[in-house]
């Protein structure tokens, strides 16, 4: 079994958008894949697994049996897990996370695992998500919306990921925004952080709306993540 989480230098970086093309890409190369959001926030079903099937080409009743495993806490609130989790009167359990990940892991070739908002998002008053990530051995696979600004968020997510001494699979930057300014910008965010990192740069994905160009666009990027993993 193989597993890649999915973190982000912010919330509505691409993450969510990585986690279903990289789906869709394992399924459509013969690997049993599924996808997990340990904790969302902000609707009652969640979301972002919704998306993850739709970008696969997969439907809820395709994963009715797994949807407890792959949502284990779904909050109203669209905040940090351990607000949305006392707004509710809940608690999160690092141990049933855990569980839900074990109990997919026994089932299918590769688990992708999306994070919540940036790298150092807390789901309780003692504890970040990322380090149950770390505590499962699980990859790290970097989403970089790529504007203004993300050099230093970037480098800083970098810091924290290695601080924990777990593995960087690659930095994936998302053009999330359109025009002239943004492209010079764009073009060269990907270079200087390669050289300050020496990070694995996998790829850039274009601004559209378009699913079919987005998934052309990401297949040479999911080949080197399988090619890294494998």
């Amino acid at each position: 079994m193989k597993a890649v989480f999915i973190t982000g230098t912010d919330t509505g970086v691409g993450k969510t958008i990585v986690a279903g093309l990289l789906g869709r890409f394992l399924l459509d190369n013969g690997h049993r894949a599924i996808t997990q959001k340990w904790i969302q926030t902000g609707s009652k079903f969640p979301e972002d697994i919704a998306r993850h099937l739709e970008l696969m080409k997969k439907k809820k009743c395709d994963i009715n049996d797994y949807l407890p495993y792959m949502s284990p806490y779904t909050f109203k609130f669209p905040a940090s897990g351990h607000l949305a989790a006392r707004l509710e009167r809940k608690k999160i359990s690092r141990a049933r996370i855990k569980k839900s990940f074990l109990f997919l892991e026994d089932r299918f070739d590769f688990v992708i695992v999306e994070g919540i908002g940036g790298a150092l998002v807390p789901f309780n008053g003692k504890g970040l998500v990322i380090d149950i990530a770390k505590e499962l051995d699980i990859p790290a696979l970097l989403v970089v919306a790529n504007k203004l600004g993300c050099i230093n968020h970037t480098l800083l997510t970098i810091e924290a990921v290695k601080r924990r001494g777990m593995k960087i699979i690659g930095i994936i930057f998302n053009n999330n925004q359109s025009g002239e300014r943004e492209n010079i910008i764009s073009k060269d965010n990907p270079r200087i952080i390669k050289k300050l990192t020496g990070e694995r740069i996998l790829g850039v994905l274009p601004f559209s709306r378009s699913k079919e160009l987005l998934y052309k666009r990401f297949i040479p990027i999911g080949k080197k993540v399988t090619w890294i993993t494998g």
